[in-house]
């Protein structure tokens, strides 16, 4: 069993955080992984007992994948350094996620003070969480808690591709994409320390979480993707083709070739879309196929028992 935290700049709260997860699940190993912090982060959480490391390239995405690539275990508690989570729920989270043999365990944060979880973070969050599950299905109520538990098959066979706190979106629609047990509970969320500061910027975190959806979308399901902009191109020529094709009714002439030759040319690129998507969902459903067998090929906590 391993606790996983990523740290930049947390020196006032990583201490706190691995002593509290340490007396929570004493049987733990738990690993701080700093990403290039320029305060003493390495030193406290050193100090506090935890098998310290570092990864260079900077985000949070990088130190996600660097973790699960480095640390073996069979349950992995993924939680965030500013000692906001809270610890004493990570037995209970840890129990349900090999009681009901899961794979992936979603933990939402649950907090009247104002501080702690900012009004405009609560409502991107919404949105986003929303738009994740109208596109890829099952409802998560905080997509993007940084404290979330998993098994050892969901780690070793997620491909972590994102550089920064769009990782969050990146782990859930991995789960829902391979169709994996996964669920999601609620435990506290505090207010951060005196002198720690969140590192997440509600607009510039918010719209690269939008563009991985985009970019999740095109790979994930490439005939949705490149159909609706195959549509939308050929609605778009019907729609400049009327006064066109009114002119020639009344006179039986095209005075307006550019338009003419525009409208064509959207409603080819707009067949060449769909048939693009077309070929490219049957190499997306291939690669599914692949990363589920990967991800079958790893045996479960609860299979060892």
């Amino acid at each position: 069993m391993a606790v996983l935290i990523p740290c930049y700049n947390e020196e006032v709260s990583v201490g706190a955080t691995v002593e509290m997860f340490r007396s929570a699940i004493p049987s733990a190993k738990i690993y701080v992984y700093d990403n290039n912090s320029v305060d003493n982060t390495r030193e406290v959480a050193a100090a506090a007992g935890a098998v310290v490391k570092q990864e260079s390239r900077q985000g949070k995405g990088n130190v996600v994948r660097r973790m699960f690539a480095d640390v073996d275990a069979d349950v992995y508690v993924l939680v965030d350094g500013d000692a906001t989570y809270d610890a004493e729920a990570a037995p209970r989270l840890i129990k349900r996620l090999i009681d009901e043999e899961l794979d992936f365990l979603n933990v939402a944060r649950a907090s009247e003070e104002i501080e702690a979880y900012r009004r405009g973070h609560r409502l991107g969050n919404r949105i986003l969480s929303g738009l994740v599950e109208s596109i890829f299905g099952r409802q998560f109520r905080d997509m993007l808690s940084g404290y979330k538990v998993f098994s050892r098959r969901f780690v070793k066979s997620f491909p972590a591709m994102s550089r920064g706190f769009e990782i969050e979106t990146e782990l859930t629609v991995h789960a829902l994409e391979l169709r994996m047990p996964c669920a999601e509970e609620v435990a506290a969320y505090r207010e951060r320390a005196a002198g720690s500061t969140s590192k997440l910027s509600t607009y510039r975190d918010g719209f690269r979480i939008l563009l991985l959806i985009a970019t999740l979308v095109k790979n994930e399901h490439p005939l949705q993707f490149f159909g609706a902009v195959g549509f939308g191109l050929i609605i778009s020529a019907v729609l400049l083709s009327v006064p066109l094709v009114e002119t020639y009714i009344e006179t039986g002439l095209v005075p307006r070739i550019p338009t003419a030759v525009l409208v064509v040319g959207m409603v080819i690129v707009g067949l060449l879309s769909w048939f693009a998507g077309l070929i490219l969902d049957v190499i997306a459903t291939a690669r599914q196929e692949a990363k589920r067998l990967a991800y079958l090929s790893f045996v479960p906590v609860w299979k060892k028992r």
